[in-house]
This record gives structure tokens, C-alpha cells and sequence, in this order.
């Protein structure tokens, strides 16, 4: 997976069929709407160590509509998109699944990267042994991460860096400290797009981290939004999460 080093990168999170597979095609198409550069699809788990609340609901819900891996790859087989996605899950999913066997699944499919956060680096090739190089294993950091574990998970790493942005699971709020330091550390170890994730859910943590960083993912704020509201109303809500990033002032 390639993107555009020159734009600013946004990345939604949605779980595929929390709401049901039958809105999943309308809730990517307005993320496509709203200048998504590619969009990542949680697969439900039973045990999602780094989602918080929000997330892990919509995995419950999910999961109580009977989506599964599978459902959710021929899903994505049957439907075309403007943008790669990437599948976001749990290893136990994949490593269960097959590596062989998914990377035949996902030959006919946008899936273009794979965002396993519980799967250490070391044993990356339990997923990519059988994967074409088409498709990216997206690389994380965290706050702990040392200026040596950094350049080791980034010098191979294509796609983008997902840099985890507080120590906690995914729809923590906090106060943001000086993280700046923190992506130019990165940065100086990787040419490919630095993308802050986790704990983004207004306007201003929008700007803020534009302003430091090459990118955002944002997934609770995006997920709870679907899980109560019409699409008209998370269309309204999109458009002003996003105006810095559409009508930039930084």
C-alpha cells in the first residue's frame, strides 16, 4: 500500500457490521465522501486488548449479528471502493483463518494492509509468510517505544506509521502533552507518512495533530457517532470533525 506522501492522510476506523452489513457499504461511501485515504475495517473479536468501550461494543454488536472474518471478506469480494481499505483485527483471527488461505481471500478484494496491534514484530511472518507484497502489515509505535525499537519497527515499514498517541486503549480523552518531539523522533527514522492514532475526537485534536504529525486515524469518535445516529447525521458530524483538515489553517 502506497499514499500519498504529499496530503494529509485521514484514516477512519469503522467495525465492519456493527450496525449491519447491509449499512456497511453506505458508511464507507460517506467516509470516501469526507476525503478518507483509506479506510480501516475492524474484524469483531472477543478479546480486543487495545479498543476501549466503544469499540469493543461495536465488536459485541457485531459479533451478535453473526459477522465474522469471513463475512467480512466476501463482502468486500461483492463491493468496489475509491480508496484501499485495511482490515484492522486481532492475530487469533488471521493466525485461525490462515495466512494462505487469506491472502487467496483477499485476491479479489481492495484490502490493501492489515493492522494487528496484539501481533508483536518479531513474529510479523505468522500473518505475511503468504501474503504478496501488495499488501502492507501496518507498523506501530508507542509513547515507550525506545529511539532503538523505533528504528528497528520502521525500517522496513511501508504504507504508513501508525503512531499510537497515549498509553491506553482506543477512545481514552485526555489532555494532549507536547507530542511533537515525539513524531519528529519518528519521522527522522521513515520517508513513508507518520499518522497519530488513538484519543481523537474534535476539531482541535484534529488541528493539533495536522499541525505535527502527516496524518490521523480516528475510530471511537466515528463509531459511536454511527452507532446512535442516522447517516445524515454523522454526514454533519464528519464535515465539522474535519474542517481543519479540509479548510486547513496550520
Amino acid at each position: 500500500m502506497k499514499l500519498d506522501a504529499n496530503k494529509k492522510q485521514f484514516i477512519p476506523y469503522i467495525m465492519a457490521g456493527a450496525n449491519g452489513l447491509d449499512r456497511l457499504e453506505s458508511e464507507l461511501r460517506l467516509l470516501e465522501k469526507h476525503g478518507a485515504t483509506a479506510i480501516e475495517l475492524g474484524i469483531p473479536f472477543s478479546d480486543p486488548v487495545a479498543d476501549g468501550p466503544v469499540i469493543e461494543q461495536a465488536g459485541i454488536s457485531a459479533r451478535k449479528k453473526g459477522v465474522t472474518l469471513q463475512k467480512v471478506l466476501n463482502f468486500l469480494q461483492q463491493h468496489t471502493f475509491c480508496v484501499p481499505i485495511i482490515l484492522m483485527g486481532y492475530a487469533n483471527s488471521f493466525v485461525h483463518y490462515g495466512s494462505s488461505a487469506l491472502a487467496k481471500a483477499l485476491e479479489h478484494t481492495q484490502v490493501q494492509g492489515l493492522i494487528i496491534p496484539d501481533l508483536p514484530y518479531e513474529h510479523r511472518e505468522l500473518i505475511t509468510a503468504d501474503l504478496p507484497d501488495s499488501i502492507t502489515l501496518i507498523t506501530m509505535v508507542s509513547l515507550t517505544s525506545s529511539p532503538e525499537r523505533i528504528q528497528l519497527l520502521t525500517q522496513e515499514a511501508t504504507g504508513f506509521i501508525y503512531a499510537v498517541t497515549l498509553n491506553g486503549v482506543t477512545g481514552k480523552q485526555q489532555a494532549h502533552t507536547e507530542l511533537a518531539p515525539y513524531f519528529q523522533a519518528i519521522k527522522q527514522t521513515t520517508a513513508i507518512p507518520v499518522c497519530a492514532g488513538f484519543g481523537i475526537h474534535t476539531a482541535q485534536d484534529v488541528a493539533y495533530f495536522l499541525s505535527i504529525c502527516d496524518g490521523i486515524v480516528i475510530g471511537s469518535a466515528i463509531v459511536q457517532k454511527l452507532a446512535t445516529a442516522s447517516l445524515e447525521e454523522v454526514d454533519s458530524f464528519l464535515t465539522e470533525l474535519l474542517a481543519p483538515l479540509h479548510h486547513p489553517v496550520y
